[in-house]
């Protein structure tokens, strides 16, 4: 019977310190498992907050960006450059204001685009220089060129023309050669300018800055002739009707140009905004509305 007491006694011992161990090895299990997630729990939230501080860091960055891409519209105002001298794209009218096609076309950008235009009247051969600076952009049946390329980016060409040779109406030249050792009237740093100059062998070039004074000239002969675009050289030819008489420059074998809107180099949001409201204005019909009011009606 004491044999068989004291086994039962050394059994229960036994289940009771194994009972003991398990307890406390899941104790710790449990103490581990707690501890290993606190850490995960503390790394997560620093994986977290770094990720919101480099998206922060990343829009801030953006909005910076976009601040200096746009800073040509961000006051609301569209400082515009043109040279009210080349009728019928950009004149005086009567009240002393710049108009014509060109004026119109970027009012209409202006509006798409949500702010006021303001058009400052300068010298053709200063607006290159003054984007950026004194103007955001010009418009003034500016030719699109590799050389004005290499200063300033262009809009999406808007017009298409080509030059035309205003001569006395009595004049005999007919001809590329017979330009040649001619006198030729031009406006400064215009195309007509370049093609005089450059292109023309033996010639003279008289530079105006205005068309209209290359023109006077023409008439009191002290030029042989006047190379200017097609539409302001019909307007200058139908109000001296008889005393002079433009040609088309196809037959001097000048090539045709297209004009665009010159916009400060490399700011590319500008662009893409100047460029989509022009392509709205040519689709709602507005673009089509300013040559029958401006252009075909000269």
């Amino acid at each position: 019977m004491k044999k068989l007491l004291a086994l039962l006694l050394a059994a229960v011992m036994t289940m009771s310190l194994l009972t003991a161990c398990g307890s406390s090895e899941t104790t710790a299990d449990a103490g581990n498992e707690e501890t290993q997630a606190e850490a995960g729990s503390e790394e997560a939230d620093a994986g977290n907050e770094e990720a919101q501080a480099d998206a922060e860091a990343n829009a801030e960055e953006a909005a910076d960006a976009a601040s200096a891409e746009t800073a040509a519209l961000s006051d609301g105002v569209l400082t515009v450059g043109t040279n009210a001298e080349f009728p019928p794209f950009e004149y005086v009218d009567d009240n002393g204001e710049p108009d014509g096609f060109d004026i119109a076309l970027i009012k209409a950008i202006g509006e798409k685009l949500g702010v006021e235009v303001e058009v400052e009247n300068m010298e053709f051969a200063s607006l290159v220089s003054s984007i950026g600076s004194k103007i955001d952009v010009a418009i003034a049946g500016m030719t699109v060129t590799e050389e004005r390329q290499q200063s300033v980016d262009f809009s999406d060409a808007y017009y298409e023309a080509v030059q035309y040779v205003i001569l006395p109406a009595d004049s005999e030249i007919a001809t590329a050669q017979d330009l040649e050792g001619k006198t030729i009237g031009v406006q400064l740093g215009t195309t007509g300018d370049f093609i005089a100059t450059d292109d023309i062998a033996d010639t003279t070039v008289s530079q105006y800055n205005k068309g209209v004074d290359a023109v006077n000239d023409l008439i009191n002969g002290r030029v042989d002739c006047v190379i200017i675009d097609k539409n302001p050289a019909l307007v200058f030819a139908s109000k001296f009707e008889g005393q002079l008489i433009a040609l088309d420059g196809a037959q001097f074998d000048f090539s045709t140009e297209e004009y665009a809107i010159a916009m400060p180099k490399g700011d590319a949001d500008l662009a893409e905004q100047i460029n989509a409201a022009l392509a709205e204005i040519k689709a709602d019909g507005t673009f089509d509305e300013l040559v029958k009011t401006y252009i075909e009606a000269e």
